[in-house]
């Protein structure tokens, strides 16, 4: 579940972690901080744990009080040529907002685009399950 206030811009290297924890987009992104207006370059730390891994309450200055926690993204059908998606927008542990993405393959977009925050890191997502959809297909 990332930080529905963070915008994803290019998957980084994962070396800082003996073990990697499950990542929500599907790899670590670098990226800023879009919560309290001008977007935000946030420190390493910050943005390995708190950006890419959600639940900011209280652990980020910059963390509206009101709003939801995380956001987290799972692939419902993968047929050829568009991917569906289901986010879920969390507060306080629980389900605040949800809804389905259709992503098209061969125009690597959206068929309706989401705000852009989370069309952005539902890209993410969409982008990963993909490289790793493929990855498995090529090993198995």
């Amino acid at each position: 579940m990332a930080c529905p206030f963070f915008m994803p811009e290019a998957v980084i290297a994962q070396d800082d972690w003996l073990h990697a924890p499950r990542l929500p987009l599907g790899g670590l992104y670098g990226g800023v901080c879009c919560a309290g207006g001008e977007p935000f370059d946030p420190p390493e730390s910050s943005r390995n744990e708190i950006c890419n891994c959600g639940y900011a309450r209280g652990r980020c200055d910059r963390f509206p009080a009101e709003a939801a926690d995380a956001v987290r993204f799972s692939a419902v059908s993968d047929a050829p040529g568009l991917l569906k998606l289901v986010y879920i927008l969390e507060k306080d542990y629980a389900p605040a907002e949800f809804g389905m993405l259709e992503y098209s393959l061969a125009e690597a977009r959206f068929l309706s685009e989401p705000a852009s925050l989370l069309a952005a890191q539902a890209k993410a997502f969409a982008q990963s399950y993909l490289r790793e959809s493929a990855a498995k297909k090529f090993v198995g």
